[in-house]
């Protein structure tokens, strides 16, 4: 079984009758393969695909199948296994593969306009020499906590009474 899905979007514009689509492409193509393996060596193959799903790695897909549909690399989504009752060694399987399409690199610029970046610079290149006294200053407010502490203490006790 193969599946394609079209993504659409649409937009209704404020105020008007209808709407507009916006084609984002195409979904990754999904394969799944339903089968019976029955050969001793069943168990390692089905091994190296669960190992496959868990890595989450791209591998290469090579099928007559799907010719028409230019798969080239798939990860594996989905790999499920059941033992059939009857005979050693003799497996269900169901396998989902799902099309491995690159990712595309975003644009390297730097995002602010440089006469905007050289104004922010000249704006913060003073900040950090004032906060050096933030630490003394800081430190020295702690010989006002005693007073303020027993100024607090006797204004409340005279609101109460």
């Amino acid at each position: 079984m193969t599946s394609y899905l079209r993504a659409l979007a649409e937009h209704k514009p404020a105020g008007k009758d209808g709407s507009l689509l916006q084609n984002l492409g195409r979904a990754p193509t999904t394969v799944v393969v339903h089968g019976m393996a029955s050969d001793p060596n069943a168990l390692q193959v089905i091994d190296k695909l669960k190992k496959d799903l868990r890595s989450g790695t791209p591998v290469t897909f090579v099928a007559d199948i799907t010719t028409d549909t230019h798969v080239d690399n798939v990860l594996v989504d989905d790999v499920q296994v059941r033992q059939l009752a009857g005979k050693p060694d003799r497996f269900a399987y169901a396998i989902t593969l799902r099309e491995f399409i690159e990712p595309v690199e975003p644009e390297q610029t730097s995002g602010l306009d440089d006469d905007l970046l050289a104004q922010a610079s000249d704006l913060t290149n003073g900040l950090l020499d004032g906060l050096d006294i933030a630490v003394p200053f800081a430190t020295g407010l702690e010989r006002f906590v005693q007073p303020f502490t027993e100024l607090l203490g006797r204004l409340t006790t005279a609101g109460q009474g």
